[in-house]
């Protein structure tokens, strides 16, 4: 039995704007309709006795996540949260624990939730080749054959005393992104795989290999588990001991130490999408060798790749070049440095700016909230609620709040007193007072608020009660 774990801690900052702290590049759908994170659930699919699927994420991405697994309908084993990222090292040694425990005899197959796959059949046949060694218990990574001497990625050197192209290989060494010339050199050489993150082995391998090779992970990490408590469909590890874990990949901690890897030749289409241009490279373009989504007209434009989301975007006379438009940023730049939009990232977070970290439209357990006007003293916001879903019973300190219903019905609580509004009604929230909006029918609730107050920021949330386990 194959037990596949979902890596899905990263937060994508090279596909800003789309990509936000908040709500990363996994959790989008940025090729096709289904998110990064769906399509690695769904390629599982034609793997022959598969398990359940564990999954490690940020616990500030929990619902959203839980939300996009069960919409893929697979049986979930366990979706586990990090109180703060560690890398892939710390993630997988908590997978293989509890993997261990309840299939001690599985293959653990390894995955970042954020990869590009076109052909997941012959992802199926590599991941079948790799099966035996694993049982044997080496550690077998999936390397990707370079078409170019790319600097973005690590590489690993494997032999060549092999009968056919996709053997199993053992691997010389790992190494880590090179310069460019370094990199041509591992492409004339033949030798060189880039590193697709991807790994296959039993859970007992992987543990053996961390207590020979990075024990302080370990123990840190068995008592973060020991520690860890199950919220709602969650389990939680211990913030403390979690946060003591070394900070490594797998590769360091690891893969780069034993003896007791293998590499298997992965070629699936792959690709990371570690920059806008990666979406470039991997999508159909049209005659001009232009990519357009959204609402996009150009003229005179080649080979860019233009994403609208909310508006009408235009372009004259480029080439080469990257945009991207969202409702409250747009990117522009260059395809060849694109791997800089990194730069602007950290200095938004470094400014305070919001647009690191969220989008205007905003998901919750509950729905959603978009902002669509404020000034210093008000805020206006499209609020959604799920059919059967509510908000937390909570008070404000400094701000009042006005809802009108536009679509729908709610029931509202205000202190001791429960209405229900329709479309066209509209109720008074007072700075203090203890209040609830519930969506009891079967269709989705939309409402205007309206915010009035000294202070309006999101922090002004004093919740008493939530069905969804929030502070």
């Amino acid at each position: 039995m194959i037990i596949p774990v979902i890596l899905s801690g990263g937060s994508g900052t090279r596909l800003w704007p789309l990509s936000r702290a908040l709500y990363p590049k996994q959790l989008l759908s940025l090729i096709g309709e289904n998110t990064m994170l769906q399509d690695t659930v769904y390629r599982l699919a034609s793997l022959e006795e598969r398990g359940p699927i564990y999954c490690v994420c940020n616990e500030s991405h929990r619902f959203l996540v839980a939300e996009q697994l069960h919409e893929t309908g697979a049986e979930i084993g366990e979706i586990i949260l990090e109180p703060v990222g560690r890398n892939t090292a710390p993630a997988t040694a908590i997978s293989a624990m509890l993997v261990s425990k309840k299939y001690p005899s599985a293959l653990m197959l390894v995955l970042p939730a954020d990869h590009v796959i076109l052909d997941p059949d012959a992802f199926r046949r590599a991941v079948t080749l790799g099966m035996a060694d694993a049982e044997n218990g080496e550690l077998v990574t999936f390397g990707i054959s370079p078409s170019a001497p790319e600097t973005g990625y690590g590489y690993i050197r494997a032999s060549r005393q092999s009968i056919s192209e996709d053997a199993v290989r053992p691997v010389l060494d790992f190494v880590e992104k090179p310069d460019r010339q370094t990199a041509e050199r591992y492409l004339a050489s033949g030798d060189y795989f880039w590193n697709s993150g991807i790994f296959l082995f039993k859970a007992e391998s992987y543990l053996h290999e961390l207590e020979v090779n990075a024990p302080a992970i370990l123990d840190a990490c068995r008592e973060a588990l020991e520690k860890s408590v199950e919220d709602l469909d969650f389990l939680r590890l211990d913030a403390a001991a979690f946060h003591s874990s070394p900070s490594d990949s797998i590769d360091y901690a690891v893969m780069e130490k034993t003896s007791r890897v293998v590499l298997v030749p992965l070629e699936a289409g792959w690709s990371d999408v570690g920059a806008w241009s990666a979406l470039w490279d991997v999508e159909k373009s049209d005659v001009s060798g232009n990519i357009k989504k959204g609402d996009v007209m150009v003229h005179n434009v080649k080979n860019c790749y233009i994403h609208a989301t909310s508006r009408l975007v235009t372009a004259v006379g480029l080439e080469g070049h990257i945009i991207v438009e969202t409702p409250d940023a747009v990117l522009v730049a260059s395809r060849n440095s694109v791997q800089d939009v990194k730069v602007l990232v950290e200095e938004l977070q470094r400014s305070g700016r919001d647009e690191a970290l969220t989008h205007r439209r905003v998901c919750r357990p509950w729905g959603t909230y978009e902002t669509v006007d404020e000034s210093e003293r008000f805020k206006v916001k499209r609020i959604t609620v799920n059919p059967g879903a509510a908000l937390s019973l909570q008070k404000h300190n400094f701000r009042a709040e006005h809802w009108i219903v536009v679509k729908g019905r709610a029931l509202v609580t205000i202190e001791e007193k429960r209405i229900t509004l329709c479309e066209d009604q509209s109720t008074y929230i007072p700075v203090g007072a203890f209040h609830r909006l519930e969506n009891t029918e079967e269709s989705l609730l939309e409402l205007i608020e309206v915010q009035s107050g000294s202070y309006l920021g999101e922090d002004d949330i004093v919740r008493v009660d939530d069905r969804y386990g929030r502070q």
